[in-house]
């Protein structure tokens, strides 16, 4: 049997490799990207927009600082006003996206009550999460939302009504979900079971923190968390997760088959598991760099990562660099921002400092060493703070990604509802080129 394995991953090794000359002789946009890296628009949606650059009236581009727009308000607008009236914005993000439209203050009650209020999962699901044996939580939230389909009436109704249902569901159990598997998780592990029910009146990311956390947890603390869940809940449809719900959408099937699809996508170390290697490699730096204020020991170390001699050697500065952002992650900016606040309050003003340092200098060394001969500019982007902050937040690793997912349900579900609902339906179908010669069937007999 392994001979057999290993001779036909071998073929595998060969039978996969295409010629990169061969996507230009086509012309095919490897990766739906353009020459200069920009995304193939493929669609047109209302949801969301992320705006990191403009097209010259010769087609070239000009990069431009980083915009991320929800139902055509800016992000930064809404951070802004929240803050200012000392209030919490995630519920009001949910309204927006889902519904295309700002809430009125009762309109706005009436929602985060609804969600608070269904935020609690029935017995039968309940037990069903404490049972399920697995160690990523992005594989058991996928198969819980799988379970879903089962304790709907109408799971297959794509009515405007019931996909709004459907979506306040996902959108308010996802924080249970992830929080009860978290738990299940860490029992698992060999430590006590603790299963605190969400509280009606709660937001959702106090609800979550308390969940997790019982009550150690500060204001600041909701505030940032309801921040990170604000600039995560969309990111335009041709992100990976979100254009795969888009996808399996087009297809027909139903509500709870096409979010984790898009769970499944998100998983992935190049999209929402990216947080956990900037975690990781923050944590090499942290340990190998002696004197966190100097210049030369973190360009030297940077380099090195750069020319893949240091670190995973595979050359590349996670949380650097962005696929539409080129001058600033608005993301980054305002994680960034209220990072500071936290880490001064959770004394750790010293780690923070170091971030920023490790930002300017890996911009400089990246820019240095990639950057000119391409023409490329890069910025940290999201991951580059969120990881720092959910560490100082006191959230596990687990839990990383999963919180990724517990924002962008939001807009997964808005985006399919809007795939669903559009006037002219057609299920998504790019083409592929073939590379393969042709070649001559030989009779079983004949092969050697």
């Amino acid at each position: 049997m392994e001979n057999l394995i290993g001779k036909i991953s071998e073929t595998i090794r060969d039978n996969t490799q295409i010629d990169p000359e061969l996507f230009k002789k086509h012309n095919v946009k490897r990766g739906l990207r353009n020459e200069d890296h920009t995304g193939v628009v493929v669609g047109l949606t209302k949801v969301g927009d992320v705006v990191g650059y403009e097209r010259n009236e010769d087609g070239t581009t000009r990069a431009i600082p980083g915009r991320l727009l929800y139902r055509g308000i800016d992000i930064e607008d809404m951070v802004k006003a929240v803050q200012q009236e000392n209030r919490l914005g995630f519920e009001e993000v949910a309204y927006l996206i889902l519904a295309g439209e700002l809430p009125t203050k009762e309109e706005l009650d009436e929602f985060s009550k609804i969600l608070s209020q269904t935020m609690d999962l029935n017995s039968k699901i309940t037990m069903h999460i404490l049972d399920l044996e697995g160690q990523d939580i992005m594989n058991i939230l996928a198969r819980c939302v799988l379970e879903l389909y089962t304790f709907d009436e109408n799971p297959d109704d794509t009515s405007e009504e019931n996909l709004i249902k459907q979506s306040i569901n996902l959108i308010a159990t996802f924080p249970t979900i992830i929080a009860y598997a978290y738990n299940a998780l860490r029992h698992n592990r060999g430590k006590s079971l603790h299963i605190r029910h969400p509280k009606p009146g709660l937001s959702l990311a106090e609800n979550f923190l308390y969940m997790i956390k019982g009550q150690n947890y500060t204001e600041l603390d909701v505030k940032i968390l309801d921040l990170a869940l604000m600039v995560h809940a969309d990111h335009g449809g041709g992100n990976n997760s979100t254009f795969t719900v888009r996808v399996t959408s087009s297809a027909g099937t139903d509500t709870y088959a096409s979010i984790s699809s898009g769970i499944n996508a998100l998983k992935g170390h190049l999209h929402g598991g990216a947080n956990l290697r900037v975690g990781d490699m923050l944590r090499y730096l942290k340990k190998t760099i002696k004197d966190w204020t100097s210049v030369s020991e973190i360009d030297d170390i940077l380099q090195k990562i750069l020319r893949k001699e240091a670190y995973n050697k595979t050359g590349k500065i996670y949380g650097i660099g962005h696929a539409i952002y080129t001058i600033s992650d608005p993301r980054a900016m305002l994680l960034k921002k209220m990072a500071r606040d936290l880490a001064l309050e959770k004394g750790r003003e010293e780690e923070f400092n170091f971030m920023c340092l490790l930002e300017e200098r890996a911009i400089h060394n990246f820019m240095e060493f990639k950057g000119k001969a391409s023409g490329k500019q890069v910025c940290a982007n999201v991951d580059f703070y969120s990881g720092f902050v959910y560490d100082m937040l006191g959230l596990p690793q687990d839990i990383y990604t999963p919180l990724f997912a517990m924002a962008r349900i939001v807009g997964w579900c808005a985006h399919r509802n809007e795939e669903l609902n559009f006037n002219q339906r057609r299920i998504i179908r790019p083409a592929y080129k073939n590379a393969c010669e042709s070649r001559i069937y030989s009779l079983l007999e004949d092969r050697k």
